[in-house]
């Protein structure tokens, strides 16, 4: 298998470029052998259109945005196997989610650290509805070929999850510093920088959650936390190593799992997908599926993904209704050419709370062991 080559295509860019209310950084590399002068683009550039709620928290300000294209934390790629979780082979993890409750001192020590600082407002949103659907199941399909989604339900998947003690699933981290809000205030401060070598406070946290469920039901799990994203320009191709060297060591696995978290947001305020699930708020998710738009042939497979996409979102809808925002369906490939398993996940944004997306990590495990718990 050859290295994964990233591409956006043309009709994306130009989407991208007209779309400049919204802004989100959470740089999508393009890759085409050579790096063009766009070190970031972002999957997403704009709130989906329609269906959505929209709560503004305050009156907008001048905000700061995420420019740089180098990330300021210490950590780097590491060459033992320390960053990656392997499960014992016994079910003592706890079943039931340990939602951390906010405290009115837990805002009151956030504010004092950051006595002094402009504040800017979080707005929130609740993104349910694409241009394609069928049976509750919602894509946004930004790509250049059609799809028959009911066609693509009933399709088999082209991997089969086995009875066994090996690994079956590697959930890994392109942009493994992508972090969070610490707490749901409705505000952020000028100071704010939503990168963190910090695993309890990065999307290693979502996949660590993700990784507990699948593991207590029996779907051995590898989570694998290495960092690739000390620069954006190389990030992809430092996580393609990744996962090579994760499926050399561990050949069983069928499914490969590239979580990250959205950024949106414009001069003065931020914004963040969220959805209530039994009286708990938790951040949306949003599944992104390439279509082959040049006849890769390393990704002619391309609708074996899709068809799992499709699966894990009408999971979603018939567990946890507005938990999961539309499936991104576009011209990219994001390492889905590395087997008919890979899948690029976004929960929630930068502005969710990192416990609004810990609650979603676990919500998506559990829909993760239904749509694998089928895949025999």
């Amino acid at each position: 298998m050859k290295l994964s080559m990233h591409r956006i295509g043309l009709g994306v860019m130009t989407g991208a470029l007209l779309c400049t209310a919204i802004v989100c950084t959470a740089g999508r590399i393009s890759q085409t052998g050579i790096f063009n002068s766009f070190d970031e683009i972002a999957a997403e550039t704009a709130l989906p259109n329609g269906g959505y709620k929209y709560v503004p928290a305050a009156a907008p300000s001048p905000d700061k945005s995420e420019s740089s294209n180098s990330v300021p934390i210490s950590k780097t790629d590491k060459k033992d196997e320390s960053h990656i979780s392997i499960p014992s082979d016994n079910n003592s993890i706890k079943d039931d989610y340990d939602y951390h409750e906010t405290t009115d001192a837990d805002i009151a020590q956030y504010d004092s650290d950051h006595e002094g600082e402009q504040q800017y407002p979080v707005l929130e949103f609740t993104s349910v509805q694409g241009n394609e659907a069928f049976a509750g199941v919602q894509i946004k399909n930004i790509s250049s070929t059609d799809i028959d989604i009911q066609e693509e339900l009933g399709g088999r998947l082209g991997f089969a999850i086995e009875n066994t003690n090996e690994p079956q699933v590697l959930i890994y981290h392109t942009h493994t510093s992508e972090s969070f809000l610490p707490f749901d205030t409705g505000y952020y401060y000028e100071s704010f920088y939503p990168r963190s070598s910090d695993e309890n406070e990065n999307v290693c946290a979502v996949g660590k959650e993700i990784a507990k469920v699948l593991n207590k039901n029996g779907i051995k799990t590898i989570h694998d936390t290495t960092v690739h994203d000390v620069t954006y320009t190389d990030a992809y191709e430092k996580s393609y190593e990744t996962i090579m060297n994760d499926l050399e060591k561990y050949p069983s696995i069928k499914v490969i799992l590239d979580i990250h978290r959205d950024g949106i947001g414009n001069e003065g305020s931020r914004s963040k997908p969220v959805c209530d699930i039994n009286g708990k708020q938790a951040a949306q998710f949003m599944i992104l599926s390439g279509y082959n738009y040049d006849d890769d042939p390393d990704f002619r497979d391309w609708e074996y993904n899709l068809r799992f996409a499709l699966k894990i979102q009408k999971n979603a809808v018939d567990m946890y209704p507005d938990l999961a925002r539309p499936i991104d369906f576009g011209d990219f490939t994001y390492h889905m050419n590395v087997n008919t398993g890979s899948l690029l996940i976004e929960i929630g944004a930068d502005s969710n709370s990192i416990e609004e997306v810990r609650y979603t990590g676990h919500l998506l495990g559990n829909v993760l062991v239904k749509t694998l718990k089928a895949a025999v």
